[in-house]
């Protein structure tokens, strides 16, 4: 193994520059293995070494303890970016991706949606929002002062929620409307304490700007769990001004309604 692992780099820097070498499943690998490994892989010439987590399953404080491993244990590895790729078959691909980041690896292995084999893949829009939102979290992990507002990531994040349709109409694979980042309801409100603190200020409720993504604004949906708040913003909006006694009545007969009927969206701008 080890013999043909250095013959096929080799040959494979005879063709390109740019050479990457993933060794499978090395989740699940004896790590003193993947070190000798690696380290006979960079020597022949490989640029990238890709370290997958192929069947999913790996936790985030196993998959970045690997990470840190190979980081403090192959000799060469300050000569390659360390790379890695993670499937959701427990439903921990971005997280076990983050762990990596936090250790040291600097390439992600993602897909749009998390589309993928069996479970799907670590999906693209929750890792760049991740390091987004939380860049003051991981800022330090990639050198820089937590308070930097640089982007850690070149991804257009307005783009976002119109690339996940794209992906979702050309492939056919509907996204869950409680997927994470691009769901129909990442950035919908129903609760009426949370419609009355999202209306007050945003950031009561909401972690991230929908315009971040690329959407309008946020979802107020209209249901028998909304508040009085909600509704008479949707009636304003509407062009009804009515008297407080007024919204309180129609009040009561939309909860009545809302009893019997499903819900309505409506968004709620501004």
């Amino acid at each position: 193994m080890l013999a043909i692992t250095s013959e096929m780099v080799a040959y494979a820097k005879s063709f390109v520059e740019d050479v990457e070498f993933s060794p499978e499943d090395a989740g699940r690998s004896d790590p003193e293995f993947i070190y000798e490994v690696l380290e006979r892989a960079i020597a022949a010439g490989a640029t990238t070494v890709n370290i997958p987590d192929t069947v999913g399953y790996t936790t985030p404080e196993e998959f970045g303890g690997l990470i840190r491993g190979i980081r403090e244990n192959v000799p060469n590895i300050d000569r390659a970016i360390i790379s890695v790729h993670g499937h959701n078959d427990l439903g921990l691909a971005v997280a076990n991706l983050l762990a990596a980041v936090e250790n040291g690896a600097r390439q992600l292995e993602c897909t749009i949606n998390g589309i993928g084999e069996r479970a799907g893949n670590a999906a693209l829009e929750e890792l760049v929002m991740a390091l987004h939102v939380r860049r003051s979290y991981y800022n330090p992990f990639f050198g820089r002062p937590a308070e930097s507002a640089e982007p850690l990531t070149k991804i257009k994040t307005r783009e976002i929620y119109k690339t996940s349709r794209l992906v979702s109409n050309l492939t056919g694979m509907l996204v869950q409307p409680n997927k994470a980042i691009v769901g129909a309801n990442a950035f919908a409100h129903e609760s009426g304490i949370h419609q009355d603190g999202v209306l007050k200020h945003k950031l009561t409720y909401e972690i991230m700007d929908a315009q971040s993504i690329g959407l309008n604004d946020n979802q107020i949906i209209l249901g028998k769990h909304s508040g009085r708040n909600a509704f008479g913003t949707r009636l304003r909006e509407l062009g009804f001004e009515l008297s407080e006694t007024d919204v309180n009545n129609a009040f009561l007969k939309f909860k009545d309604l809302a009893d019997k009927k499903k819900e309505r969206r409506c968004t709620i701008t501004g």
